[in-house]
């Protein structure tokens, strides 16, 4: 082994592994370990040495290609042999760091022994996945799916389009966020429909969330000062005060005209109350504020007789100017037709899409309310026809008996 032949192409070898991309420092270790390597080896024994430096490195020069000893033991390349044994020692110092760094990362990572603390981070995925590059209605509906746990079906029925829409709006909204970070908190307006979309699920009946999203709701009131987010917690507590005079005993729908006030939760209402006339004074008013007011004029009527429906028309009036919603629209219809009697109910009715949730409902209360059986009878079968849930149909199918058999007594 000539010694001062190798060490005369030291610096030839490290300028090599420096060019492939080694920095200098890991690229001389790698050097310097060849240099070992080499001068361990007996002159009779270089090949094989460079064999098994071959073998132990992934990757290693292929044995046909590589520098082979004389037979006098001389190396006929020590350059190239230097650089093949320096290289593989590199990459395999390099793959041991990275193991060692991924180790130690794990390492760091790792929680510390003991209780896990308490902490509730659900808002915050919901203002994530409110992310900037998603429309509102898809970041909703992702959010709803990824989050709330609903089916396509059930978001689908909740924004009012069919569900293979609402399949195909998801998908799109999986295939934008794909591979992008969720580290930059959404809309306030997007988590608020997210908030009340999910509390509207859960009060059907088919996800009990109602619970959920006003907890969820409190909190981002408590980290949020918004009339909006204010407006939205108050219109939760007053509808969820009178959930449990919804149903009867046997798990029929009771309609709000004849539940049993004494069961409206007070403490409740009153919370609600006072939140929304907190909000309202900074006269800066939104959808969920118009919403929150007229249910606090049903909850502050003693009867359904006594409900103030004039006002409760006019807070409508505000909300489609608001929002145009199809369905505040539809709301404002029968509460006409409670102010102005059932012919100015069905007038406003007439200009609305026939096909809206629980259009057909409406206007067989509104037909009755006139006087026109026959008519109210069919329409009730039909709303229940196309009622969505289980109880609701149920009802509509008992008024339509009822009617029916009013009709034959008469």
């Amino acid at each position: 082994m000539d010694e001062v032949l190798l060490r005369s192409v030291t610096p030839s070898v490290l300028t090599v592994l420096v060019r492939r991309g080694a920095d200098f420092a890991a690229a001389e270790d790698a050097v310097q370990e060849a240099l070992v390597e080499a001068l361990r080896a007996g002159a009779a024994d270089a090949g094989s040495a460079a064999g098994a430096a071959d073998a132990g490195s992934a990757g290693a020069a292929d044995a046909d290609a590589g520098p082979r000893a004389s037979g006098d033991g001389a190396l006929r390349d020590p350059k190239g042999w230097l650089i093949t044994v320096a290289w593989h020692k590199f990459l395999d110092a390099r793959r041991a760091d990275a193991a060692r760094r991924r180790r130690e990362d794990r390492v760091e990572e790792e929680p510390p022994p003991g209780p896990v603390p308490a902490a509730d981070d659900t808002l915050q995925l919901y203002f994530l996945c409110a992310h900037p590059s998603l429309t509102p209605a898809s970041a909703v509906a992702l959010t709803l799916r990824a989050v709330g746990g609903l089916t396509t079906r059930q978001i689908a029925r909740a924004y009012l389009v069919p569900e293979a829409t609402m399949a195909q709006r998801i998908s799109r909204a999986k295939r934008t966020v794909s591979g992008v970070r969720l580290d930059r908190p959404g809309d306030v307006a997007t988590v608020l429909r997210v908030l009340y979309l999910v509390f509207n699920e859960g009060y059907s009946g088919d996800v009990d969330l109602s619970a959920e999203a006003i907890r969820l709701t409190r909190q981002l009131a408590a980290r949020v000062d918004h009339p909006e987010v204010a407006g939205l917690l108050a219109l939760m507590l007053l509808h969820h005060a009178r959930r449990a005079a919804r149903t009867g005993a046997d798990g029929s729908l009771v309609p709000l005209a004849e539940q049993d006030r004494g069961r409206w939760d007070t403490a409740l209402i009153a919370e609600g109350v006072g939140i929304l006339q907190v909000a309202l004074a900074r006269d800066r008013l939104g959808e969920f504020q118009a919403q929150a007011a007229i249910a606090a004029l049903h909850a502050d009527a003693p009867t359904a007789a006594e409900t103030d429906w004039a006002q409760i028309v006019e807070w409508y009036d505000e909300l489609v100017g608001l929002t145009a919603n199809p369905v505040a629209r539809l709301n404002r219809a029968v509460a006409v037709g409670e102010a102005d009697g059932p012919h100015a109910g069905l007038a406003a009715l007439a200009g609305l899409d026939a096909s809206l949730p629980r259009h057909t409902a409406a206007a067989a209360y509104l037909h009755e309310r006139a006087g026109d059986l026959a008519t109210a009878a069919r329409l009730y079968a039909e709303a229940a026809h196309k009622a969505p849930h289980l109880a609701e149909r149920d009802h509509l199918t008992r008024q339509a008996a009822r009617l029916n058999t009013r009709r034959q007594r008469s």
